[in-house]
């Protein structure tokens, strides 16, 4: 049985590193996708995880697959296809912050079919994970609703997270359109305070959740950058605040924090419809802990936190954290 399972993009991130003698932008080459980072912060928190996804048949391909396996995903569910290229994804940073450029026309994320998913993967899962990237083009976007289905089917909990990229898209309405479409499907969802409008027309979080909460949603939980994150349910919510850190790279903090909200209701063997506020403040704290430790390193996959080091912070007392 696997605690997490995630389905969607694994791509490589080239993040900048210093300029070279003649004042170039030199990038890094760091392992990367949203939910292959959901993943392998699960798994560092001491989740059973595994990908179902395809990369290419290229030097990326197999730095991603070999990374995941050093991380302790399993990968019987990847695929490496020799017709289409690994997408890579080159990330300028702003004072932290993020912007992407997409090699993706198309990347082999985008090719899976439904034919190709191991459904014995699907059918022994706690909690399966994907986000919006694989619902920008065919033959992913029907693959990822089958999964979808076949997993609710199955009794595993979905959980979603639609990862807004402007340029991944032919147009905002396309987007809102396909990244609503699966919401019928949902358990627990999170989104940033930037995606609230677009998934529900509304821009307060609050009322942003409460809209999901009333299309099916058991727990919504909205990022709020430095404010930290809520989580809502049908009886109550709940905040908890970022942690002070010295921010390095924001690349892949939604993700870590996830990976650690979601490795608690695994953990605990927690149904969204089925938690209560103490438990939800203990849990959103948690994952704001793993976010925290993420963006101290540069990259996704290499900066996700160990357990240890979640856990040093996390059994402090509150009046010391």
């Amino acid at each position: 049985m696997y605690d997490v399972t995630a389905m969607g993009e694994l791509l490589i991130d080239f993040t900048p590193c210093g300029t070279s003698e003649a004042g170039r932008t030199l990038f890094e080459q760091n392992p990367g996708g949203a939910p292959a980072n959901v993943l392998v912060a699960a798994s560092r928190l001491g989740m059973k995880t595994a990908f179902i996804g395809k990369v290419g048949d290229d030097m990326h391909g197999r730095l991603l697959k070999d990374t995941l396996n050093e991380n302790h995903v399993n990968t019987e569910g990847l695929l490496i296809d020799p017709d289409y290229f690994t997408t890579l994804a080159f990330v300028t940073l702003h004072d932290g912050d993020r912007e992407f450029s997409f090699a993706r026309k198309p990347g082999a994320d985008t090719m899976i079919r439904a034919d190709e998913i191991n459904m014995d993967i699907i059918n022994q899962t706690r909690i399966f994970h994907f986000g919006s990237l694989s619902l920008t083009n065919d033959p992913a976007r029907s693959a990822t609703i089958f999964a979808v289905e076949q997993a609710k089917k199955s009794g595993a909990i979905i959980s979603y997270d639609p990862n807004y990229r402007a340029p991944l898209w032919k147009s905002e309405e396309e987007a809102k359109a396909q990244m609503r479409s699966v919401v019928k499907y949902v358990d627990i969802m999170k989104l940033s305070d930037e995606e609230t409008k677009l998934l529900t027309d509304v821009e307060d979080p609050y009322e942003a959740a409460g809209v999901l909460l009333n299309e099916g949603v058991k727990c919504v939980v909205v990022t709020l950058g430095r404010d930290g994150a809520m989580l809502r349910t049908k009886n109550f919510v709940v905040k908890a605040p970022s942690q002070t850190r010295k921010v390095v790279d924001t690349t892949g903090a939604g993700d870590s924090f996830w990976g650690g909200l979601l490795s608690r209701f695994a953990e605990f063997k927690i149904k969204p419809e089925d938690l209560d506020q103490e438990q939800a403040a203990e849990f959103v704290r948690f994952a704001n802990i793993v976010a925290g430790l993420c963006v101290e390193k540069r990259g996704a996959i290499p900066a996700m936190p160990k357990k240890e080091d979640v856990l040093q912070i996390f059994n402090l007392k509150l009046d010391k954290f």
